[in-house]
């Protein structure tokens, strides 16, 4: 977490959010439980001591996650467009300063051993892990935003993979120049250490920044008023060369391009995976028909995947600097901007199981599932940022799962104008099992023009008509039903039509802005009947249900069919909504009513799920706490 707001306070931005992205093997492996206890206690350690809400995130478990698990952070902030940052080194013969705690020898070859499968002989290279302090990371920020509110900082960037070496040489580089750096004079905690330790040590929680030499003076004072040690480590050079000098000695002299602009561009083999062609031939629409849906939509809101995920969200502060107006648990939490009734809406997500049955298709998915989850929070969805997760690049089936999942967003981001404006790549992904499902988790951020737009999902009152906006198919390949109740994951995933998802999404945010819709909720994991049944938890609401599609029941009520979206209205203005939904030439039924205390499904005539709402829900809140009970 540490890095990743570094990132955003070095840009002169006040970080105002966090979210995260987690993937774990099954619950029912010690280890497994261990591993995600920890992390959620690392996630809230850091972001509740340092005073950013954590708001939003997902969670999923699966075998091909088990032996490594992957934690993806992201931070949203909010700055003046005239004070953005850019990590640079301007104006040769300026000086170049370090900030923040010492220098140890913890993370050294921490992002070359990211780089290596995971072996037994990798075990022993690993390097000491980093540990942050979320204290140390407030005094640095706190002071570093005031630092760029003065107006005299030329350039600013954090230290993060590889330490002093990559914070230098790409500041040298954007600017065209070079550096020199001074390594007597960088804070050091241990002793004896080497230059080549002291540049590849990943020690937290540190900045480099240039200014000009006259306003040293003013730089230090900001810092000492924060408690913190302010060293000038170096200076701007004209040459292009990042040189090292380190008692008394050049110790190193480089090309500052070749460490940043010259790098290699692989073009590794690429082949299609065996077990993509076998999927190909599966039939998924021919499992024995399931008849105790109830029974299946119980397994389906007990998997943990799907489940509630308030054992984790309870342990982030979610409401500090109190700017929280949608907390964790809907489709995207939103984040109301002080002075204004704008608000951000954000979300994560990714369905790997997706990915791995179709990489192309499941990278579309990821970016429209985001942009939905934001148009059902009320939001316009302005841009991306992502963490594509992958298995070895070396190995061909991956390095073709890399392709393809990235020809995906790309072109759902062109079609739906969503930019991606940063991200990070982490790849060898393995263990002795073999690759994680490939995992590009998409980060996404949407704007809310007015705060009487923001919609939550849950059903808001007892008469409310309920509409499905799109077209169910028989679609259960990669789906939660296909996982929960048939034990596996094969054939292809969902279709996706993007012209489609974008009247969709176009219609629902235009509904949301007419103050026509009570609530809004995208079908994705678990289909309607999991979305009917989540939309009735907060409140208690149950709902009628009647159906009629050209499909099996057990089809079309957990299919994952795409760009769809569940909405209710008030009684009043439901037919001024199917008049606005016709206009916009979406598919849509009216299917039910919201009332009662149990939710009752009526597929073609017959009842398919019956039960009480308070039934359901403690299979769904209760199924991540009693397994980390065991």
């Amino acid at each position: 977490m540490g890095g990743i707001i570094r990132d955003i306070f070095s840009m002169g931005a006040r970080p105002v959010a966090m979210l995260n992205s987690l993937r774990f093997g099954k619950l029912d492996n010690e280890r497994v439980r261990y591993l995600f206890s920890n992390v959620v206690s690392g996630i809230a350690g850091y972001g509740n001591c340092i005073g950013i809400p954590t708001v939003a995130g997902e969670v999923m478990f699966d075998e091909a996650y088990e032996g490594n698990p992957l934690v993806n952070a992201m931070c949203v902030g909010l700055i003046d467009h005239d004070k953005i940052q850019r990590g640079v080194a301007k104006g040769v013969g300026n000086p170049v300063f370090y900030v923040g705690p010492a220098t140890g020898r913890d993370g050294i070859h921490g992002a070359t051993f990211a780089s290596e499968d995971l072996t037994a002989a990798s075990e022993a290279k690993r390097s000491a892990v980093q540990v942050g302090d979320p204290f140390m990371e407030k005094l640095v920020m706190e002071a570093t935003l005031e630092l760029i509110d003065s107006g005299i900082v030329l350039g600013i960037q954090d230290m993060g993979a590889a330490g002093l070496t990559c914070s230098s040489a790409e500041m040298a580089s954007k600017a065209g120049n070079g550096m020199e750096l001074y390594l007597d004079e960088v804070p050091q905690r241990e002793e004896g250490m080497t230059a080549y330790e002291m540049m590849l040590s990943e020690s937290q929680e540190r900045m480099l920044f240039v200014t000009e030499p006259h306003h040293e003076a003013q730089a230090k004072a900001i810092f000492e008023r924060w408690g913190l040690h302010c060293a000038k480590v170096g200076k701007v050079t004209d040459d292009g060369r990042l040189r090292l000098f380190h008692q008394g000695e050049q110790v190193a002299d480089m090309p500052v391009k070749a460490l940043v602009d010259d790098c290699p561009i692989y073009e590794k083999p690429s082949k299609v995976p065996e077990y993509y062609l076998k999927n190909g031939s599966i039939d998924t629409n021919g499992y024995e028909q399931v008849t105790d849906l109830t029974g299946a939509l119980k397994k389906v809101l007990g998997s943990p995947s799907l489940a509630s995920k308030e054992w984790v969200y309870s342990q982030y502060d979610y409401q500090v600097r109190t700017s929280t107006a949608v907390v964790p648990g809907s489709d995207a939490a939103v984040v109301t901007i002080r002075g204004t009734r704008k608000g951000l809406a954000m979300t994560t997500d990714c369905n790997g199981r997706y990915v791995y049955l179709d990489p192309e298709v499941g990278g579309r998915i990821a970016v429209a599932e985001a942009a939905r989850n934001i148009v059902c929070s009320g939001g316009e969805p302005l841009a991306i940022t992502d963490n594509l997760n992958f298995g070895s690049p070396e190995k061909p089936e991956v390095f073709w799962q890399m392709e393809k999942a990235v020809d995906g967003m790309a072109e759902a981001c062109r079609f739906l104008e969503t930019p991606v404006i940063g991200g990070n790549v982490s790849l060898y992904n393995e263990s002795v099992k073999g690759a994680i499902y490939p995992t590009p988790v998409v980060g996404m951020v949407g704007l809310v023009h007015d705060t009487d737009h923001i919609t939550t999902q849950s059903f808001k009152a007892a008469g409310d008509v309920i509409f499905l906006l799109g077209e169910t198919k028989a679609e259960i390949g990669g789906s939660e039903f296909q996982y929960a109740v048939h034990g596996v994951t094969e054939g292809r995933p969902p279709e996706l039509d993007l012209a489609t998802e974008k009247a969709v999404q176009g219609a629902v945010l235009g509904a949301i802005q007419r103050g026509i819709v009570a609530s809004a909720h995208d079908l994705s994991e678990g289909g309607l009947a999991a979305a009917l049944a989540e939309s009735s938890f907060e409140r208690g609401l149950g709902a009628m249900v009647e159906w009629t599609p050209a499909l099996r029941p057990d089809l079309a009520l957990f299919s994952e069919s795409q760009s769809r979206i569940l909405l209710s209205a008030k009684p009043e203005r439901a037919d001024e909504l199917s008049a606005w939904l016709s206009e916009q030439g979406v598919a849509f039924a009216r299917i039910g009513t919201v009332g009662g205390d149990r939710l009752t499904i009526s597929v073609g005539g017959h009842v398919a799920i019956d039960a009480a709402v308070a039934e359901l829900r403690h299979e769904w809140k209760e199924a991540i706490p009693c397994r980390m009970q065991k």
